[in-house]
């Protein structure tokens, strides 16, 4: 299967997972070696039913693209993040529901679970607000997403990273549950935290559980 192919294939699970919705949110994937390394992306506001291999996007890191039709208008920040971020290979940005209902509250997701840490920190930034398609946008995901593997963004949705296109969907797929199960706690009371020395701990296991 090409690289395109892949990158429709990890949109349509998106759809089917209850992640995404008609035209809504966008993926990315690196390619191609050392310096003319780009990336494939989805394009913009066209419906996945209708959608072949041939018809996603090819950008280079210099932001040009490549294909018949438009990149995704949040192309900015998946290239800025492969540009900052070398060991990410792939970036899935979606309007999960309960993501993007704690986001519209701008409402980051504490240690109320010890799963957060999944995401690389003590929490699950939610980036400052800047209108989507902007430089600005971009530039506040990256901040958002400092030594973390997904992000929220304010009054938008989440970002998700992975080590390959499987790992990006499977992070979002652990976001939205998160979310859920955080949005599903405030309505019974306020959570108790795990403190920072447990977060810690739990982030020292993980890291001995994916050498494992």
């Amino acid at each position: 299967m090409s690289t395109a192919a892949e990158l429709l294939d990890a949109a349509r699970q998106l759809e089917a997972l209850g992640l995404n919705q008609g035209t809504a949110g966008n993926l990315s994937v690196r390619s191609g070696p050392g310096s003319n390394q780009g990336f494939w992306i989805t394009p913009s506001a066209l419906p996945l039913a209708t959608l072949a291999p041939d018809d996603m996007v090819y950008m280079g890191l210099n932001g040009h693209p490549r294909g018949r039709h438009r990149p995704s208008s949040e192309w900015r920040f998946h290239r800025d993040i492969l540009v900052a971020r070398p060991e990410v290979q792939a970036v899935v940005h979606t309007h999960a529901p309960y993501a993007t209902t704690l986001a519209c509250q701008r409402r980051p997701v504490p240690a109320f679970h010890y799963m957060v840490a999944l995401a690389g920190g003590h929490d699950i930034r939610c980036s400052d607000y800047a209108t989507f398609g902007t430089q600005a946008l971009s530039e506040a995901a990256l901040e958002a997403l400092e030594g973390r593997w997904a992000c929220l963004l304010a009054n938008h949705g989440m970002i998700a990273l992975g080590g390959d296109l499987t790992a990006a969907l499977d992070m979002a797929r652990e976001v939205e549950y998160l979310c859920r199960l955080y949005h599903q706690t405030l309505q019974t009371g306020r959570p108790h935290l795990l403190d920072a020395a447990e977060m810690d701990r739990v982030l020292a296991r993980f890291v001995d559980y994916r050498r494992r």
